[in-house]
């Protein structure tokens, strides 16, 4: 059923897809494992598809109380609630993340399927904008792209980057790239640096 289904979505939302098939337990494997283990903070996955990169996060150990999946396509939405009934799965647009996180919420990671690639430029911008502005200092965000060089939108990404790994056993091949979303600590407002002795 979900390869039918997911090249029925491929061919009405090609933009939106942005492969030409689901993505390998491999891949899915080696994305859940860039999530560190951590018993607060919500995990986001975007983009959950066929719902492969979802069961690997609850493989790796993510409670399903923690895991909210974030799906445009209704169909989508509609298979991924079936197949994992105690999981939140929002039908919505990645572009509104803000509104769509429940108030108040401590975002331990996003894991992130979205073809960055190939949507329009200002809507790219404004969801990389967005993870920095929701993740938690210790937070990190997991993209992979079939772009396995440097995709035009690591220049929005304002993150340093911790890891990086081709999956080859996909189709097509894969770089997963983590991001680490941690700032300097800076100095309270009484807090000034001594000046350099006179020399």
């Amino acid at each position: 059923m979900a390869p039918g289904l997911f090249l029925q979505e491929l061919c009405s939302r090609p933009g939106i897809i942005g492969a030409i098939c689901p993505s390998s337990r491999y891949l899915a494997r080696h994305m859940a494992r860039q999530v560190p283990h951590n018993d607060k903070g919500l995990v986001i996955e975007l983009g959950g598809g066929t719902g492969a990169i979802t069961q690997a996060l609850l493989n790796h150990g993510i409670p399903p109380e923690r895991l909210m999946v974030v799906e445009f396509s209704s169909p989508f939405v509609q298979r991924l609630r079936k197949r994992f009934p105690h999981v939140n799965v929002v039908q919505g647009n990645a572009a509104d993340l803000s509104r769509l996180v429940p108030q108040g919420s401590r975002i331990h990671a996003i894991v992130s399927s979205l073809p960055l690639c190939s949507l329009p430029e200002p809507m790219t911008q404004s969801i990389l904008q967005q993870w920095q502005q929701l993740l938690h200092e210790d937070g990190v965000a997991v993209q992979f792209t079939y772009n396995l060089r440097s995709p035009k939108w690591r220049r929005h990404m304002q993150a340093q980057q911790t890891s990086s790994k081709i999956v080859w056993a996909n189709l097509p091949p894969a770089n997963i790239t983590t991001f680490s979303f941690r700032t300097a600590k800076l100095p309270a407002p009484h807090e000034h640096l001594s000046p350099e002795p006179p020399r």
